[in-house]
C-alpha cells in the first residue's frame, strides 16, 4: 500500500510547522488516495494556518486547454482563500505572494516528462523561495510512469524555454520530490527545501499498480496511458499535425487528413525497433484544436508491454517517416509557443536543433539515439544522487 506525501504529513505533521503560514501550490489532483484534497487535509490539521494557493499551467480545476490560455487569479468558493495563478500574465511568482506565508508547500502531480510545464513552475518558485529565505516543503507523488526509465537527449542550452529550463532527457524518471532535489542541489537554486517522501512507491511501479486513483492533472491527460505515450506523442505539438487534442483520447490518437495508412506502415517497418507497442489505423474527427471538423487518417498507439516500450523512440520514428512521407503538406508549427515568439517550437520539445536536423536529413532513429547516449549515462549517474527510492 502507497502512502502519498500529504498522507504522511497529515499522519506525523512536523512540529516545526506549528504556527507557520501556509502556502499551497495545488490543483484539482492534489488528492490523497481517497480523493480528499490536499488544502481541505492541511486546513484541517494546521487550523488557520494555510493562507493562499497557487495554481499552476490549465488552472485550479485543471479547466483550461492547451498552452498560453491563461487562468486568472481568483478566491476559491471552498475556503475563502486567493487563488493565485502562476500561469498567468507572469509564470514567476511574485514577492507579494509569497509575503502572504512563510512555508510553500508544493503537491503537485506530474507525468514524468521534461515538457511538463508543473516542473518549471516549482523551479520558479524554489528559486523566488531562494531569494526571498522562505522554506518550500515538498510533498511527493508517484511518477505515473515508472523511476527506472529515462530516454531521450538533454535539452540543450539555446532551447531553454518554458517547456525546459534545465539539462534534462525527454523521460526523467524522478518523482516530482527527486526533481526538486535535482533542481535546488545539483543546478544550484539552494533554497532551504525539505521532501516528505512517499512510503511504500517503488522504482518500478507504473501508475497502474500503484491501486491510487486517477485525477487528470492537466485536461488532456485523461488517464495513464495517455501519461505512457505522452513522451513521445507530445512532439506532434510543433507540426501540423494533430495529437488527438479535441477527441476522448489525446496523445494516444494522433493523424492529419493527409496521411496514408499503408504508406507510413511500410515506411516504419524499414527501419523501425518498435517493441511493447501497437498502431492501430484509425479515422478520428477533433471537435477542437487542429484539423477541428475535419477527418484525420491516423493511429491509436496501444502499449502493449510498457516494460519495453521506448514513447520518444516511436514517435521520432513516426515523425521522421511522416515529414519524408509528406514534405509538400507537412509542416512545423510556427511560434509562438509557451511564450517563445521566435524560436520554433519544435527545437522547443526536442530540446536540441541537431536531432530535428539529423530527423529531416534522413539519419536512422538508432543512430540518433546513440548521439545523445554519453550525455543520458552522464545523466543517469546524477540522477541516482537524487533517489527517495530503490
Amino acid at each position: 500500500m502507497i502512502s502519498l506525501g500529504i498522507e504522511q504529513l497529515i499522519l506525523s505533521p512536523p512540529h516545526w510547522l506549528s504556527g507557520y503560514r501556509l502556502g499551497l501550490l495545488c490543483n484539482q489532483a492534489s488528492t490523497d488516495s481517497r480523493l480528499f484534497h490536499s488544502r481541505d487535509l492541511l486546513s484541517k490539521t494546521f487550523p488557520e494556518q494555510l493562507t493562499c494557493l497557487l495554481t499552476p499551467q490549465h488552472g485550479f480545476f485543471s479547466e483550461k486547454q492547451d498552452n498560453m490560455i491563461e487562468s486568472a487569479h481568483t478566491i476559491d468558493s471552498a475556503t475563502g482563500l486567493p487563488i493565485y495563478s502562476l500561469y498567468s500574465s507572469e509564470r514567476r511568482p511574485t514577492r507579494k505572494m509569497f509575503d502572504l506565508f512563510d512555508v510553500l508547500v508544493i503537491d503537485l502531480f506530474d507525468v514524468g516528462t521534461r515538457v511538463y510545464t508543473f516542473l518549471y513552475t516549482m523551479a520558479y518558485c524554489l528559486q523566488t523561495a531562494a531569494g526571498l529565505n522562505k522554506k518550500v516543503l515538498v510533498l511527493d507523488r508517484p511518477n505515473p510512469i515508472g523511476g527506472e526509465q529515462v530516454e531521450g537527449n538533454i535539452i540543450q542550452e539555446d532551447c531553454y524555454s518554458f517547456v525546459g529550463l534545465y539539462p534534462i532527457p525527454m523521460r526523467h524518471g524522478l518523482t516530482f520530490g527527486e526533481l526538486a532535489l535535482l533542481l535546488n542541489n545539483h543546478f544550484n537554486i539552494r533554497a532551504d527545501l525539505e521532501i516528505i517522501p512517499m512510503q511504500g512507491w517503488q522504482r518500478h511501479m507504473l501508475y497502474s499498480d500503484t491501486d491510487l486513483p486517477w485525477v487528470y492533472p492537466s485536461p488532456n491527460m485523461p488517464s495513464p496511458a495517455t501519461a505512457l505515450v505522452y513522451p513521445g506523442q507530445v512532439i506532434w505539438e510543433g507540426t501540423n499535425i494533430s495529437e488527438g487534442r479535441g477527441t476522448c483520447l489525446p496523445f494516444e490518437l494522433f493523424g492529419a487528413p493527409y496521411f496514408v495508412h499503408d504508406e507510413i506502415l511500410r515506411k516504419i517497418e524499414k527501419n523501425a525497433d518498435l517493441p511493447g507497442c501497437l498502431l492501430r489505423p484509425i479515422i478520428f474527427e477533433p471537435t477542437s484544436n487542429k484539423w477541428a471538423g475535419q477527418a484525420c487518417k491516423g493511429f491509436q498507439i496501444h502499449v502493449t508491454d510498457p516494460t519495453v516500450f521506448h514513447p520518444y523512440r516511436t514517435s521520432l520514428i513516426l515523425l521522421q517517416a511522416v515529414m519524408h512521407l509528406y514534405p509538400e503538406v507537412f509542416a512545423y508549427k510556427p511560434p509562438p509557443y509557451e511564450y517563445e515568439y521566435e524560436r520554433l517550437p519544435m527545437d522547443l520539445i526536442i530540446g536540441d536543433k541537431k536531432v530535428r536536423r539529423a530527423l529531416e536529413q534522413g539519419v536512422s532513429i538508432m543512430d540518433i539515439e546513440k548521439s545523445w547516449q554519453h550525455d543520458l549515462h552522464a545523466f543517469e549517474k546524477l540522477r541516482q544522487q537524487v533517489f527517495l527510492y530503490n
